[in-house]
């Protein structure tokens, strides 16, 4: 491949991580939100997860990957006399993400393809998909999964080809990187399943005492993850007296919470044949052909199908998780040799157009808002956000303790004006009868809303009063579209040509 065009790559990988956009909530509240409060002590908002009787969500992953680059810019700053402030973390956070993708996932793949032509041809499918520009940037557990599964891969190989030493020092990398991979996700192991078959026999006839080290390093890991988990979910340190009636086991948890049908409901139940039928195409698009006409059927292969496969047994799928097996399936596809410009240009315009909504405008505009909000020298009591995603509170920072945030959802506007009437002040003749402000954060795309008029509702007897104050243009939400009222034409009109977030100050005319 190309230097210059992998440079290009590189350098479009970049620039997406530093973009503001959002895809989905769990990016947030499931490492930013929990490690950014307990490193600068602000006020943080803990999802279900973290606050149900049996946590499902362990504390170890997410502490050990983003709490180092976080507590070097807090001593950074603090030497310097700098207040860190949250868009400084919320930086500092994906350009890590992009250098575990950058120098880590690359040179796994260097590794795990040891000619040199199918390792270029990987290596530019790879970079060039708008997953590792976007969904790899963002600090998604899966994320972090992807680079845990290479890396367990690439020590599986070097173990394979080393026939003569034990390699002791291997095999507690890989014994860490288990137990690491098991906390973070417990669909780690589905990605490794074929490896782990196929690398039995060598370790069994030629390295038995391997097993004995990768199981006791692997036990000894994970009584240290159980004790960081239960000192943080019960403040009591574990003991092993009592190891069986205090440890909080998340991964335990995680999976018993999966295996009730009842549970995932809440979050949506999808078809077995979601992932195959609909999110893996919509995450490799043309390449989705090529892997049954032009791939070779290594172990990478079968490690991503395989994984696909074992995934598509949970109720609940989503395209984020197959995020491991997008790199993995990539790299066993061969170069096609019939009309390969036409399939090149496919390709670079199904990359491209996902990376501009996904990497450019999805919800982009939720974090410069809430930044916006943070920087503000107001007595804003109440924020309302409506047909957004939930808006990460630790981008708040401290102003998280004093900002009252509620959720809206997408729940129909009538509920909407109902919630702010009994909260928003009332205004008479001029003057504030209460001086608490409400503000609502909301789409341009709602069709009573503008970005510089000023709009009156009445509604239940009540007249509110909305008055723009703040708009962000690059915003797009794909959740606001309503192809059945508005038509497919008029829904692209509303969404995407009336695109942007508003911040509206609301209260009621007396």
């Amino acid at each position: 491949m190309s230097r210059r065009v992998y440079l290009f790559l590189v350098c479009l990988r970049l620039y997406f991580a530093l973009s503001p956009t959002y895809i989905h909530p769990d990016e947030h509240f499931q490492g930013p939100e929990i490690i950014a409060g307990e490193i600068f002590g602000w006020p943080s908002y803990k999802t279900w997860e973290f606050t149900s009787s049996h946590p499902v969500r362990s504390i170890f992953p997410p502490w050990l990957i983003y709490g180092p680059p976080l507590i070097l810019l807090k001593w950074v700053c603090d030497g310097a006399g700098y207040h860190v402030s949250p868009m400084a973390v919320f930086y500092t956070l994906r350009l890590f993400m992009f250098l575990l993708s950058f120098v880590l996932q690359d040179w796994a793949l260097h590794e795990l393809l040891p000619d040199k032509r199918e390792r270029s041809t990987a290596l530019l499918l790879v970079a060039s998909s708008y997953v590792a520009w976007t969904y790899q940037m963002h600090t998604f557990s899966n994320s972090i999964e992807t680079i845990v599964v290479l890396w367990s891969l690439v020590l599986m190989r070097r173990m394979t080809l080393d026939k003569e030493r034990t390699q002791v020092r291997l095999c507690v990398v890989l014994a860490f990187l288990g137990v690491l991979g098991v906390f973070n996700r417990i669909t780690f192991p589905a990605f490794l399943l074929l490896p782990a078959i196929q690398l039995a026999p060598h370790i069994v006839n030629k390295k038995p005492v391997c097993i004995a080290i990768v199981l006791f390093a692997a036990a000894v890991m994970t009584v240290l993850a159980v004790a960081i988990d239960t000192e943080y979910y019960t403040g009591d340190r574990l003991r092993l007296r009592r190891i069986f009636s205090t440890a909080v086991v998340t991964p335990w948890n995680n999976l018993a919470y999966n295996l009730d049908s009842t549970n995932l409901a809440q979050h949506g139940i999808h078809p077995f044949w979601q992932h195959f039928a609909a999110n893996l195409p919509q995450l490799i698009g043309p390449a989705l052909p090529l892997l049954i006409i032009s791939s070779r059927k290594d172990t990478l292969f079968w490690a991503g199908l395989t994984g696909t496969a074992l995934l598509s047994c949970f109720r609940h799928q989503e395209p984020r998780f197959l995020l491991p097996a997008v790199p993995l399936l990539l790299s066993s596809i061969k170069w096609p040799t019939r009309y390969a410009r036409i399939w090149l240009g496919t390709w670079v315009l199904f990359n491209a157009f996902a990376a501009v909504v996904f990497g450019r405008y999805h919800q982009a505009g939720v974090v410069p808002v809430q930044a916006w909000l943070a920087r503000e020298d107001n007595d804003v009591s109440h924020v309302f956000w409506w047909k957004t995603y939930s808006p990460p509170r630790w981008i708040l920072g401290e102003r998280n303790d004093v900002v009252n945030t509620t959720d809206l959802m997408g729940m129909p506007k009538e509920r909407m004006y109902e919630q702010l009437a009994g909260a928003v002040s009332c205004q008479s003749g001029g003057d504030m009868i209460s001086h608490d402000h409400a503000w609502l954060v909301a789409p341009l795309s709602s069709s009573f809303l503008g970005a510089s008029a000023q709009t009156i509702i009445s509604i239940s007897g009540s007249t509110l009063h909305f008055e723009p104050v703040y708009t962000y243009r690059r915003h797009v939400g794909l959740d606001d579209l309503d192809w059945a009222e508005d038509g497919v034409w008029g829904t692209l009109q509303r969404v995407v040509g009336e695109r942007g977030l508003g911040v509206y100050e609301v209260h009621e005319v007396c």
